[in-house]
């Protein structure tokens, strides 16, 4: 009697640890797009991702850089102090996107331009991304903003 409740025993934790691992497998697999990784434009410039990676850039736009009306794309530079990338960006932008301030986009890297298919811009006075605050001031550019 003991052997049969004990081969039962190891049957639930066999099956359990099976359906764990295939539970794990589609989370991962469904999340596989999901994931962008935050890049600063030094890091870019230094290891050029591959032309299909998407992932997220963030840090200052460059003043001056700033060109609308080529149509609908709209052209601007990126940089951290350390590293200028050049991006695209078809669409909107928010409406606090301008230049000197802080932002991130989601795109590809393609050709030395970043393709960007969304722009976040900071939303208030002294708000700016951890990772563009942390990139910028890796480079020794960032500046507190006046209200701390």
């Amino acid at each position: 009697m003991k052997s049969l409740k004990k081969k039962r025993r190891v049957q639930v934790i066999a099956i359990a640890a099976l359906a764990l691992v295939a539970a794990t497998a589609l989370i991962g697999y469904g999340m596989r797009d999901g994931i962008n990784f935050f890049r600063s434009p030094t890091q870019v410039l230094a290891e050029p991702p591959a032309p299909n990676e998407v992932f997220r850039i963030g840090g200052l736009v460059e003043d001056g850089s700033l060109r609308r009306g080529d149509g609908e794309v709209i052209r601007f530079n990126v940089t951290d102090g350390g590293g200028i990338v050049p991006v695209t960006y078809r669409g909107v932008l928010p409406d606090l996107f301008e230049e000197n301030q802080g932002m991130v986009g989601t795109g590809s890297y393609r050709n030395g331009v970043f393709e960007a298919s969304e722009i976040l811009a900071k939303h208030d006075e002294s708000y700016m991304p951890k990772e563009v605050v942390d990139a910028l001031k890796e480079q020794g550019v960032y500046k507190e903003p006046s209200g701390s």
